[in-house]
Order: C-alpha cells, then structure tokens, then sequence
C-alpha cells in the first residue's frame, strides 16, 4: 500500500498539471481531445478554460460547427456552417495572428463525418507556439463516413478518425456524471454489476438516463502524454458549486479542482469498503474457542513427523526407504511364505 509521503506527492503532482492544463501555462498542451456523452456534456469544462483563459488575458477563439450562441467570455466566434476547410482555415489563422490564443471547436464530429482525410492536416495547420487548440468529440454520436464514390472518400485501410483524433492529442480528457460514478462504485463494493445508463441500458426510447450532467459537478478522466512518452493518468472533479473543501496547493494556493478520490462521498464510500474488510478480517463468533494456547501451540511444534526421520537417514538425493517397526504383539510372521 502507497505511503502518505508517496499519495501526497502524486496529488500536489497531479493538481499542479491540471492547474497549468485548465491554465494554459507554458504550453503544456497543444492540443487537448475532449470526449464527453450524453451522460455529461463538456460545456462546464469549456466554460472553465474560457474562465480562466480570460484571468490569464489570452484571446479565446471560438468556431462553432453546432452552437448558435457562443459561451460568455469568448473574444471572437467563427461560423464554420457551409464553409469549405480552405476558408475556414484561413479565418482561423487570420483570428489567431500575433496574440496568445485558446482556440476552440465545439465539435469535430462534423468534421470527421465530411472530410476526414483532411482532418490531420487541417488539426496541424491551427498549431502555433502561441495557439493551444481545444477540441471535442461527442462519443455517443454515430459517425457517417463519406461513400466510396464521392471525391471525399475515406479508405478502409485508412485508421478510424476517432483513432486519429487520439493519436494526435497531448491530452484527452474524457469527461464522467458523479451521480454514475459514484453508484457504479457502490455496486462494485458489493460485488455487483454496475449499472447502465441512457443508450448503454439497451432500452428502446432511452437516450439520456437519470443523473446526466448534474449540477454538482464534472468528474474528469486525464491521460496527459509527456514528451518523453510517458503518460500521467489521474481522476480530477471539477465542481460547479461552492461549499466543497478545496485542494491547497503549495504556497497556500486554493485550488477547487479536486482529486476524484479526495471527494467527500468518494472517500465515504472508501472508508464504508474498509470498514467492511476489517469486519470479515474478524473470527466468526463461536461458544468455544477456536484458536491455540500457547501450551498447545508448543505443543504442535515439539511433534516430529514421520519424514523427519526419511530426511534424516538420506539426505538430500539419498534416495527414498520405508522405514518400518515391527511389533511382535501384532504383526505374524511366517517363515515358509517368505521363503516362498
């Protein structure tokens, strides 16, 4: 089990990398993947990086591909409806020019559907030193790839868009409903199935099951790729309300971003789990006992068993003998049958 030390230190980690994310410090990202579904939108999250892109006095870009009013705090907004990928690439670049940018497209999906060989190279042309680009892609929405006789067709061989997606991104951020997550994780407790929500409940007229998107908050699922190659995967909550303790971070600093385990119905859940492990560590109540003195015990130990002495007479690769006794009393010997 992980020491305090080893747990402290991978949270104040791992809050630090969320911060410089949602921050935009030092280029941490360039381009952020956002997967989110039915069961919980990534507007809160969006709206957050707008937040705190504008305390940090960056120019936010928005192209909306689906959105007909632009979240409050956005600098400048692009209508990406109808227009070929050769205008809106050069709107994009002429709306990030000279100036520290968040751009954000609300969806790739249309994208993907339309023209998904010139994905990768439309994605690569928005990247700058001063430009962070923030995408999403909704999971739950079915992707038409163009037929096999248009202009824009896409190869079979040709990897899936989402894989491409993937595979391009420094960060994905796959966004979860606590009121999920946290009744998934009490079956699991009791060793049950979890249950199933919205289109995953395989339910005729079903899309959107109970505690989608609440109000409390956005349970955050990173996997953030170094450099180097290696990844960091951590769980973060992102609560929309106050009242939450927050995480303190070095220097004092507040945070209201949380380690998902570190949320107050999370670690009852986990202090309930442990509680129930101690009670099945227990010895089962009984009338007598059912352990060992220490007589008994002394007892136990001092009794020689029979290939003690096999041992002792071999040794190691001395090959085997029976070792018998007779007892005059009991066993009968006859002298003819063992000439015989």
């Amino acid at each position: 089990m992980p020491s305090k030390e080893s747990l402290d230190h991978r949270r104040t980690h791992n809050l630090l990398l969320i911060l410089r994310l949602l921050s935009l410090r030092d280029a941490a990202s360039p381009f952020t993947l956002i997967l989110d579904t039915l069961s919980q939108s990534s507007k809160p999250l969006i709206r957050e990086y707008i937040s705190r892109s504008t305390a940090a006095k960056c120019k936010v870009v928005f192209v909306s591909f689906e959105t007909f009013s632009a979240p409050r705090g956005v600098t400048t907004t692009i209508s990406a409806r109808r227009k070929p990928i050769s205008q809106l690439q050069k709107e994009i670049s002429d709306a990030c020019a000279g100036q520290r940018t968040l751009l954000i497209l609300d969806s790739l999906n249309p994208l993907c559907s339309s023209s998904p060989s010139s994905l990768a190279p439309f994605l690569s042309s928005l990247l700058s030193p001063t430009t962070s680009l923030l995408g999403t892609y909704h999971l739950d929405t079915t992707l038409c790839l163009p037929p096999e006789a248009s202009a824009q067709a896409y190869p079979d061989s040709a990897p899936h868009p989402v894989t491409l997606l993937k595979y391009f991104a420094t960060t994905l951020i796959t966004t979860h409903s606590i009121t999920h997550m946290l009744a998934a994780k009490a079956a699991r407790d009791r060793s049950l199935a979890p249950p199933q929500w919205g289109l995953d409940e395989g339910v005729e007229g079903i899309v959107v099951g109970l505690g989608a998107s609440p109000p409390e908050g956005v349970v955050l699922e990173m996997e953030y790729r170094r450099k180097s190659g290696r990844g960091v995967n951590e769980w973060f909550f992102l609560p929309l309300r106050e009242g939450l303790q927050k995480s303190v971070l070095p220097g004092s600093v507040l945070e209201k971003v949380i380690l998902l385990e570190d949320h107050p119905q999370w670690r009852l859940s986990e202090q309930v789990k442990e509680n129930g492990a101690k009670d099945e560590d227990e010895e089962p109540m009984s009338t007598f006992e059912l352990g060992l003195t220490e007589s008994q015990k002394k007892a136990r130990d001092e009794v020689v068993l029979p290939y003690f002495d096999a041992q002792r007479e071999g040794g190691i690769g001395g090959g085997g003998a029976i070792l018998f006794t007779p007892d005059r009393d009991i066993d009968d010997f006859d002298d003819e049958e063992d000439e015989i």
